[in-house]
């Protein structure tokens, strides 16, 4: 079941291919616009897919040679020789449900902030922050940094929530 909805914010696909979290689309749309405003990325567009353990293990097997499960992929669509085709799609943000059921039970939040957080962190995976490679510290420290405001700004609290 896809939905789609233009708006300030540009075009944002929901999709929702597991059956263990109900998705409010309605909800995520409002927060993705609020996250790109945060960002100054208005007029963005994104894909959103969310999925049980199984799929996104499959996407992350099939697109980057990792066979196993993990809790958010994301897959930027300004990179690479194509990259300047439609500046205006950011890309698409792949959230395992289950992965977020997990770490929300841990934190003891409820699972669709920590499927915000995911999202936060995928949306910011798209707009070229980073946690890895050679400055990996000191850009986790950044990243994580604008995780927590962005999350703060949208939900009003502050998440001890480590991915």
């Amino acid at each position: 079941m896809k939905s789609r909805s233009k708006s300030k914010a540009g075009v944002i696909r929901i999709a929702s291919d597991q059956k263990l979290v109900k998705v409010d689309r309605n909800g995520l749309r409002r927060d993705i616009k609020k996250i790109f405003d945060l960002l100054g990325a208005a007029q963005r567009e994104l894909s959103l897919l969310v999925v049980d353990d199984e799929g996104i293990r499959t996407i992350n097997r099939d697109y980057l040679r990792r066979d196993r499960p993990t809790n958010v992929i994301a897959f930027s669509l300004t990179e690479g020789d194509f990259g300047d085709v439609n500046p205006g799609v950011l890309g698409d943000v792949v959230v395992s449900a289950e992965a977020a059921s997990r770490e929300a039970r841990a934190a003891r939040i409820p699972v669709e902030d920590a499927i915000l957080y995911l999202i936060i962190h995928g949306i910011l995976h798209l707009a070229g922050y980073d946690h890895e490679g050679p400055k990996g510290i000191a850009r986790a420290r950044i990243m994580s940094a604008v995780q927590q405001a962005v999350f703060f700004e949208i939900r009003g609290y502050r998440l001890d929530f480590r991915l």
